[in-house]
């Protein structure tokens, strides 16, 4: 081997934890300073659900589950308002003056033009300045929310 290459050794050296533990040992450095030992490590010390308590993983994962939950609720409410019958025809973006005429006729919502065309395409011409374009842009922009139209001539 050769020689002055080796780190000197120390048979008394003197290790430190932060909760103020100290011990001896050997190794190549005067001291040691350590953050945990096994006098307050919660491994054994039996304390390991304080330990996580104490870095509040298990309060969020609580908090995400919660907020995943609110999320669904809420896209779930999202996607049955925009199918529901009770929806004012403002909401689908049709022309001012066919929104007029539909007003006229006492047809504002959804459902009242479902009912409507229940009794057939006929039944929405019939309404004064509502005319057979109107109507082809009123069923496009309906089937396009998801809603379901009775007495399809398509």
């Amino acid at each position: 081997m050769k020689k002055d290459i080796h780190p000197e050794y120390h048979y008394d050296a003197v290790v430190t934890c932060a909760c103020g533990n100290t011990w001896k040992t050997g190794t190549i450095k005067k001291e040691i300073r350590t953050e945990v030992c096994s006098s307050c490590h919660p491994f054994f010390t039996g304390q390991q659900q304080r330990m996580l308590d104490m870095e509040g993983q298990v309060d969020r994962f609580y908090r995400r589950l919660q907020a995943r939950q609110d999320y669904m609720e809420d896209k779930k409410t999202r996607e049955e308002a925009k199918t529901s019958p009770d929806r004012p025809l403002e909401e689908l973006g049709l022309s001012k003056r066919v929104l007029e005429s539909l007003a006229k006729a006492n047809v504002t919502k959804v459902a009242d033009v479902q009912e409507k065309l229940a009794g057939g395409d006929n039944a929405m011409l019939e309404i004064e300045g509502f005319g057979q374009k109107s109507l082809v842009d009123l069923k496009k922009k309906l089937r396009g929310l998801g809603y379901e139209l009775p007495g399809s001539d398509e």
